[in-house]
Order: C-alpha cells, then structure tokens, then sequence
C-alpha cells in the first residue's frame, strides 16, 4: 500500500457523493452499481468496492442482497463528512485528528469498561495473540492491531461513538504499519495492548486508561 492510497481511496468517496447529489439520491434509494460507479469515475471496481465498504461501516449505506446498495438515513453524514474533509487537507490536520481519535477512544474505553462481556475480553486476548504469531512469522498485525481497538470502541455500546472512530482510523491503516515499521515498535505494541487488556480484565479503569493514553502516545498515531 502506498502512502498516498487513501487519499485516492478518500477522493473515490468524495466522487461517490457527487454523484449522490447529481442524481438527486435520497434516503432509501439505490445507489448505481458498481460497475456503473466504476465507468463513471474512470477507476478500477477494486477500488470502488473499498470506498463502499468503507461507507457500509460508517453506516451511511447497505448492501441487500441481490437488490443491490442502497443510502440509508441520514445520520452522522454531515460530520462523516466534516472528517473526511480533513483527511483530504494539509499536514497539520494530523495532528487535529490525532488528538480527536484520543478523546473518542479514552471516552470509549470508560463507557466500554462497564459494558465489556467475557466474549469481548476473549476476543482482545486472541487478537494480542494472534498479533503476536504475525509478528513472529516476520508479518507486521496491522489488521490485529486496528481490531483491538475497534473491539474496544464497539464494547462501548455507542453506534454513534462507533462511527466517528472508524471515520477517524479506517481510512489511515496505512499510519499503523508505518508505526509498527519503526524498529523494536511491533513488540513494544503488542506489549501495551497486553497492559491495556490485563488492566481490563482486572477491573482497573484508570490504569487501563493510562495504559492507553500511554499507546497511542507511542504509536505515533
């Protein structure tokens, strides 16, 4: 993956929006297909399939099958689209969103904290695990290390809150596996989701908070 991916990846939103707006789509519409999507915005179905599926896990459309992709009701559109609206800006916005991605994880984690079931915590421990295996087998977790903290953010029991966090990261995998790229970073990562994950299970909210704070601080994301 190239480091100017999502912005391209972000840009294909943004044209599907267009497109939205020119044909006058509202709630409950069908959206063109694919291949429609893919002729009219000169890029690969590939492609288009990501941005899609990136709109079905902000909510903002659903797949039924065999009747095709459809827009649903309006809901954190307009701040999906504040954010996206960033991502698309200069360098220093990273930093913008890097703080707001601290507050809505930490504010997650504390509502999460009261709701988590032992299937979630069981979840946590296989994706530090599996983590680990990835990394021994000379692999970076970046698919591991993206679903511990969605896991987390998702136990908070806030769709909402749910939703502006994986606006805020799922268009940026790409900021973890440069994190983890940097040398002795892998270990050290899988490390603090262990902290944070035993603080968990031992009913300790602010030292799993500071164990947070203290990993997203680390990795640089």
């Amino acid at each position: 993956m190239s480091l100017h991916q999502p912005k391209i990846y972000i840009e294909i939103i943004n044209k599907i929006n267009e497109i939205m707006e020119e044909d006058n789509l509202k709630q409950g519409d069908r959206l063109p297909s694919e291949r429609e999507l893919s002729d009219r915005l000169n890029v690969g179905r590939s492609s288009v399939r990501e941005a899609l599926r990136a709109l079905e896990l902000l909510d903002l459309i659903e797949t039924r099958r065999g009747e095709g992709t459809f827009l649903k009701p309006a809901n954190s559109h307009r701040l999906v689209n504040i954010i996206l609206s960033f991502l698309l800006k200069e360098e220093s916005a990273k930093q913008d969103l890097t703080e707001t991605r601290r507050i809505v994880e930490l504010e997650a984690t504390r509502l999460a904290f009261g709701r988590m079931t032992p299937e979630t915590l069981l979840k946590l421990r296989s994706l530090i695990d599996q983590s680990r295996e990835e990394w021994e087998h000379g692999d970076f977790p970046v698919d591991e290390d993206y679903l511990f903290h969605k896991t987390i953010v998702e136990a908070c029991g806030n769709r909402l809150l749910l939703n502006i966090w994986v606006s805020l990261v799922e268009y940026n995998k790409v900021a973890i596996r440069e994190s983890l790229k940097r040398e002795g970073r892998p270990e050290a990562s899988i490390c603090e989701h262990e902290a944070i994950y035993q603080a968990l299970v031992d009913q300790r909210l602010e030292d799993a908070l500071d164990a947070l704070r203290n990993h997203l601080e680390n990795s640089r994301f």
